[in-house]
């Protein structure tokens, strides 16, 4: 529908009240407040109109239904004129915003963004969102126009002199989109320009140019203009910020001298809940998706420029740009080392290149990581021989066995040399072609550290050192030892249970006193000493402090967990805040506290990863959000699902879900109440220290039509165990009512469901071989109450760990094709009508 000015202002004069006058937009040129465009995504245009009446104004918006046009609203605007009204694609692209310029003082205009939604007409600008003169446009970022407008916003400072601002609408919220500020800018640049040459004695249009060159990315210009600047006797805005931009500029001059500037841009993995569970893309270090969250996980980008992804649950590698270098085929895919990465599929490891070209000539039941040429392998060993299961030997960086599997053991190779165990009471350090360059008749013998290794001469005995060639350097009196680093080694001298861990120097000398729970090493010549929570029960943890190589303390013992020292920053956490140490052991100025235990690291000048409380996000240095992951997932309106976090100790964690939208409140509530239990939101003490840790969270699995089906897992663990405990339980809603499906809903009442359903799990035990894990004699059939959960086209019952199966297999799960029980499913009852 394509409507001229005259035809627009005859419609809207129908439908103004008697009096109201249409306002005028005085720029570019005079117009009146009048546009049409689809805002309501229907593919129809809407009519939109500014009028005035009895000094107010008004904003009316028509929609064309059969055959008349109604209003569809009417919202009181601000002040006394219109500098804008137009429609563009401001939060999605699949419909326009609304975007109005409220004229609030002479070269003063508060910006409104529309966005139609089922509760009316909704402002998502922020109350204090001023402008002097605005453009609306899609700015080409790196990778060209993303079919969203920007919106750079010209702020009057002083005389004809604006500041520039360019802002986004991403992941629900405005951001500054500095990624097209080198596609603007030049324009900022002529403006400026112009002005320098007309009044080249003001010294804040110098400032200004200067600004304007260093995003426009012309930084010698900028060098010259931000100088002009500075000779000015009176400063703007300030001597000092004058200086911080020729810094600035000076800085990007040195990163871009003799390189060509970055073409692609470095990304960073995200996490995003949707109705088909939680998705995986990636993003730039200014917040913007640049991989759609498509992906079931999406791991760190490594220097080589490649990150492993998993699509369809099978694991591949991707470039900066998205493409695929390895297709996703594989089960897993380790990190590249030395341009060597292990591949696993259902046959066992294979080693490819960056290219993903698959270079051993067959798999392996394991392959290590690539270290000075070399990686790790075992074969199986059919003959028991050497008093080992499993045989090693060596790969070649082109797959090739270079030293045959032959050792009972054997550890990486540093400084071009390995130690491996030949047999029982026999180890040797070998060279890289598997030549033996010294024998050790010891019951165990440690990796290389400087020069030194740990070993026992006995199986039970204690640990001392020996140098390369055997002799005994430190005589065994430890009750565990770890390899020499830098000099010095970790050792322990408990009897018991309880620890006792100090470091010695490499005459055998305590440097630190054994007199701590655990030490761990930072790097950059610090450790980690830490002192039991509960002394009777070491188990539980520790409480750590800083100190020097020599010993020296530098902080209290208060840090529950200590991260290793990078660039002399390391990621600490006291249980309450996350934050990053200095070398002094205490938080580092000029970074932010985060709420909650976890990690922080920083991955670019202004962009932190913080990974707290289960959760990823980014911050900037300021302690601003850069991203989160969304806490609410909207179904079908009304419904949508929310995410609640409960955390009444520091070692218990639970994200729930709640599910808003339904018609009757207070089966909501029971509802909602019984996710809570289900997801183990129960009373725990505050203060208290728990013998266990427990975190739970949960992900949408399926939903489809009326039908919502949520994932609730749990993971406790009590402390000192081997192992925890997970849980897995499916709540599967109908949100029409709230109703909770159990299996028997599901079939028919007079459907004998438990033993169709046990036979045919027991044919698939007994006859498909990716079950042969199941314990035998375990299975005796499926109960009436068996947990399950549903797809598109199948049942898929599953068993708790350990029912019929070792605990490694996780939770044996059972597919049954609904094709294949169709005669006994109701398919009139509600369970099965709630999606299809």
């Amino acid at each position: 529908m394509s409507m001229s000015e005259p035809l627009l202002l005859q419609i809207v004069n129908q439908h103004i009240p008697a009096g109201a006058t249409v306002i005028t937009i005085d720029k570019p040129i005079q117009h009146p407040a009048v546009y049409a465009a689809d805002l309501t995504g229907d593919g129809m245009p809407e009519i939109s109109t500014v009028y005035q009446l009895n000094s107010e104004l008004y904003l009316l918006i028509l929609k064309f239904v059969q055959g008349h046009w109604i209003k569809m609203a009417l919202t009181k605007g601000l002040g006394y004129g219109v500098t804008l009204l137009t429609a563009a694609p401001v939060t999605s692209t699949a419909r326009n915003n609304l975007i109005v310029g409220w004229q609030i003082g002479a070269i003063w205009s508060k910006l409104a963004v529309y966005e139609w939604t089922e509760s009316g007409l909704t402002d998502i600008a922020p109350d204090d969102l001023y402008y002097s003169y605005a453009e609306i446009v899609d700015i080409p970022g790196v990778h060209g126009r993303d079919g969203k407008v920007e919106i750079a916003l010209w702020i009057h400072d002083t005389g004809e002199a604006y500041r520039v601002e360019i802002i986004r609408w991403q992941q629900n919220q405005w951001v500054p989109a500095t990624d097209v500020y080198r596609a603007y800018f030049p324009k900022v640049v002529k403006y400026y320009e112009q002005l320098t040459k007309q009044y080249p004695d003001y010294v804040f249009y110098w400032y200004y140019l200067a600004d304007a060159q260093f995003y426009a990315g012309s930084y010698p210009v900028a060098l010259i203009s931000v100088q002009e600047a500075l000779r000015f006797p009176e400063a703007y805005p300030s001597r000092e910020n004058l200086l911080e931009l020729e810094n600035k500029i000076k800085q990007a001059m040195t990163a871009t001298a003799g390189t060509h500037a970055r073409v692609t841009t470095w990304l960073y993995p995200v996490s995003v809940r949707t109705t088909s569970g939680t998705r995986w893309g990636y993003m730039d270090a200014q917040g913007h998706i640049r991989l759609e969250p498509v992906l079931e996980d999406a791991q760190a980008f490594q220097p080589n420029g490649l990150a492993v992804v998993v699509k369809n649950g099978r694991a591949g590698v991707i470039n900066l740009q998205g493409q695929y270098v390895v297709q996703p085929v594989y089960d897993s895919i380790n990190s590249f080392s030395e341009e060597r990465a292990m591949a696993i599929d259902s046959q066992g490891f294979k080693m490819i290149n960056e290219q993903g070209t698959v270079l051993t000539k067959r798999t392996y039941p394991f392959i290590a990581d690539m270290h000075e040429g070399r990686a790790m392998f075992y074969n199986e060993n059919p003959n028991q021989t050497n008093g080992s299961s499993s045989l090693y030997g060596y790969l070649d960086a082109s797959g090739n066995e270079v030293i045959q599997a032959q050792f009972a053991s054997a550890n990486d190779f540093q400084q071009g040399k390995a130690v491996v165990q030949i047999k029982d009471q026999e180890y040797a350090l070998i060279d890289r072609n598997g030549n033996r360059l010294a024998t050790y008749p010891y019951a165990y013998v440690g990796p290389l550290g400087d020069g030194l290794l740990a070993f026992q001469k006995e199986s039970s005995g204690k640990y001392g050192y020996i140098d390369e060639r055997g002799n005994i350097r430190i005589q065994p009196k430890f009750t565990s030892a770890f390899a020499f680093n830098d000099g010095q080694a970790i050792v322990n001298t408990a009897e018991d249970y309880k620890s006792n861990y100090g470091v010695i120097n490499m005459q055998g000398s305590f440097v630190i006193q054994p007199a701590y729970n655990d030490i761990r090493e930072l790097g950059e010549n610090r450790y980690a000493l830490g002192k039991a929570i509960d002394a009777e029960q070491p188990y539980i943890g520790s409480l750590y402090a800083i100190a020097e190589l020599n010993g020296r303390i530098l902080t209290e013992f208060f840090y529950r967990n200590v991260e290793n020292y990078k660039h002399g920053l390391a990621s600490a956490s006291d249980g309450n805040q996350t934050y990053l140490l200095d070398l002094s052991g205490r938080p580092a100025p000029g970074y932010p506290r985060v709420t909650g235990a976890g990690s922080m690291e920083v991955v670019a000048p202004d962009l932190i990863k913080v990974f707290v409380d289960q959760r990823l996000s980014y911050v900037d240095r300021a302690g601003r959000m850069i991203w989160q992951q969304n806490t609410i997932v909207p179904l079908h309106p009304p419904y949508q699902v929310r995410e609640e976090k409960y955390k009444p100790n520091r070692d218990y964690l639970v994200y729930y879900p709640q599910v808003d939208g339904l018609a009757n409140q207070i089966e909501q509530g029971k509802l909602n109440a019984k996710l809570k239990e289900l997801s183990q939101v129960k009373p725990i003490p505050a203060d208290q220290q728990l013998d266990y840790t427990y975190t739970g969270d949960f992900d949408i699995t399926f939903y489809q039509k009326q039908l919502l089906q949520l994932q609730l897992t749990g993971y406790n663990y009590p402390a000192g165990a081997a192992h925890g405990m997970p849980t897995m339980v499916y709540a599967i809603i109908n949100l029409t009512d709230g109703q909770l499906y159990e299996l028997k809903d599901l079939f028919k009442q007079d459907s004998d469901y438990v033993k169709v359903l046990s036979q045919i799990v027991g044919d698939q035990i007994k006859n498909d071989p990716q079950y042969s894990y199941v314990f035998p004699d375990t299975y005796t059939g499926i109960s009436a109450d068996q947990p399950f959960f549903v797809t598109a086209d199948a049942l898929h019952l599953y068993f708790n760990p350990y029912d019929i199966a070792p605990y490694a297999a996780g939770f044996p799960t059972f597919t049954i094709p609904f094709s294949q029980i169709m005669s006994i499913i109701n398919t009139e009852g509600s369970f099965w009508r709630a999606f299809h």
